[in-house]
């Protein structure tokens, strides 16, 4: 499994472990149970909302035939991208943005320079002229007619 790290690194690995347990038709709660957990625990990091700690990522690994360490990898790395987010504080004049413009995330949340095509094609398909030149300021008009490009066709 270590070779699709490339792929998911960043992804926190509750999800990763979510996807694994629906494709192996197994339930959360009984197979937190099988593994001597409580079922919020497994619940909560699955959602994403609770980090994969070693013992936890050992068992499942384990019970799963899953290679050694594969879940605390994914934990590292999406602690480092959480880190670099933290760290990051490049992002466009907010006061210039809407919030409903991103209405299903915060804008605290985008990474800015890993999802400007996307950022850029929901402006200026739902923005206005003020949030238009935001983003034109932030990325540049060459990086925002060369995605406008990709997307006309």
């Amino acid at each position: 499994m270590k070779s699709n790290i490339k792929i998911i690194k960043g992804i926190h690995p509750g999800i990763i472990l979510e996807r694994e347990l629906k494709q192996r038709n197994l339930g959360k709660s009984r197979f937190a149970i099988s593994l001597q957990e409580f079922p919020q625990t497994l619940v909560s990091i699955t959602k994403g909302k609770r980090k994969m700690n070693t013992p936890l990522a050992l068992k499942i690994e384990q019970a799963l035939g899953i290679e050694e360490g594969y879940f605390m990898i994914l934990q590292i790395y999406h602690d480092i991208e959480e880190e670099k987010r933290r760290q990051n504080t490049e992002h466009p004049d907010f006061t210039k943005l809407r919030s409903i413009l991103f209405w299903d995330t915060k804008m605290e949340k985008i990474v800015w320079d890993k999802q400007k095509k996307a950022v850029i094609k929901r402006v200026f398909e739902r923005g206005n002229e003020i949030e238009k030149k935001e983003i034109v300021r932030f990325y540049g008009k060459e990086v925002v007619n060369e995605i406008l490009k990709l997307h006309v066709k």
